[in-house]
């Protein structure tokens, strides 16, 4: 037997035990508890990884959580459009500032809604241009949803009711909520009139661009829009949080309605996409190491990454988001960029240093009393360094 082996194998395990232990000791107590159902860690540090499942994907049945459970991320989706937005914009077929209107011409002209009041609407007329870059960053002056996607219509929801051009088309005839590029408003629909543009430039639907080139070169295969019956199956189940008690089960949500896989579902570029915790690292990976999966296989050049998706594409005084992605500001070593979601969910990177936190959880409402816990375990796995050097004295021994 090689004795390298054998101690670099234990070496290996201890190593992942302690860190393994340090979230899963943070995260046990509300999972015993029953205020946490199950969760799911994932954090990443230059090479050094650790993945934690603990507590269930479906409480009444026992069945545990895995990174291979299929989710619902919701916003995160937002950040795959982005990627989509920054490819063409990569390739010179799309500049940020190019009006909306150039590729969807019911955009030419635009109201912005300056009061209400007995019903009655006062509009005036847009002064400003709305561009890609503002439908991206959530300064278009757009609602989080249009009427006929609200949760309170039958079969309406975030994927539920309509098309993406559609989404758009009927954006366009809405007053906006102020005038473009001066305020914001998180918006799903926003970023639909991105994933609209892009099937213009295109000639496809934007979901069949994207699959064809993000999600299949990063060999995504557990992520769609539609989850198979068999992903149905093993899916993480959904919770309502509950002060001081164990957290309940719930069916849907008024804005994600069952069945998830049938025609009332529509592709949604502002949330949508199901997908896996092992599934999303690779994304998010990508990322992390500017624009080139873990599989080798690159999605989009440094550069790209870092001025469009990495750094605040807002006017200075707006905060920052960029292209469907929350972003710093200033660019820094400390700085992280990534993305949550409805249910809980969250992932992001520092592509200085090689990092990244992913969690994943399936949860609606407060108090979230773990968080805390969380975030100090992830410091302290952050702060943790590892010594090597001793196993090399092992190198070439024979037991």
């Amino acid at each position: 037997m090689n004795r390298m082996f054998t101690v670099a194998a234990l070496f290996a395990a201890a190593v992942s035990g302690a860190f393994a232990g340090g979230m899963k000791e943070a995260l046990q107590p509300y999972v015993d508890s029953g205020e946490l159902p199950g969760a799911i860690s994932i954090l990443y540090d230059n090479g050094r990884e650790e993945t934690v499942c603990v507590g269930y994907a479906d409480v009444a049945a026992k069945r545990a959580i895995t990174a291979d459970d299929p989710f619902m991320q919701c916003s995160q989706t937002k950040g795959f459009c982005g990627v989509t937005i920054a490819k063409l914009v990569e390739e010179g077929r799309l500049n940020l500032d190019d009006p909306v209107s150039k590729y969807l011409p019911e955009f030419g002209t635009l109201w912005v809604l300056e009061s209400e009041a007995d019903g009655v609407r006062t509009l005036r007329k847009a002064k400003n241009t709305l561009t890609v870059r503002m439908v991206m960053n959530h300064t278009g002056g757009f609602p989080f949803e249009i009427p006929a996607k609200q949760g309170s219509v039958p079969g309406g929801g975030w994927s539920g009711g309509m098309p993406i051009r559609s989404v758009a088309a009927e954006a366009a005839a809405l007053p906006l909520l102020f005038e473009p590029g001066t305020s914001t408003r998180y918006s799903n629909t926003g970023i639909d009139i991105g994933a609209a543009v892009v099937e213009k430039i295109t000639g496809k639907k934007w979901q069949d661009y994207l699959k064809e080139t993000v999600l299949d070169p990063l060999g995504m295969k557990e992520t769609w829009f539609w989850p198979s019956d068999e992903q149905l199956a093993r899916q993480i189940e959904m919770y309502d949080c509950r002060q001081g008690a164990a957290a309940t089960y719930r069916r849907q949500h008024d804005m994600e309605q069952r069945p998830y896989n049938d025609s009332h579902v529509f592709a949604s570029a502002g949330a949508g996409l199901w997908t896996t915790a092992n599934d999303q690292l690779k994304f998010y990976k990508m990322l992390m190491n500017l624009g080139v999966g873990d599989n080798g296989v690159r999605i989009l050049k440094e550069e790209t990454v870092k001025s469009l998706l990495a750094a605040s594409s807002r006017p200075a005084n707006l905060g920052g988001y960029s292209l469907g992605l929350n972003a710093p500001v200033t660019d820094g070593e400390n700085e992280w960029f990534g993305h949550g979601g409805a249910f809980g969910t969250n992932c992001s990177v520092n592509w200085h240093k090689k990092q990244l936190k992913l969690w994943v959880v399936q949860l609606n409402g407060y108090p979230r009393p773990w968080d805390q816990a969380r975030d100090k375990a992830a410091d302290e796995f952050f702060a943790t360094k590892i010594d090597n050097s001793g196993i090399e004295a092992y190198t070439g021994r024979m037991e």
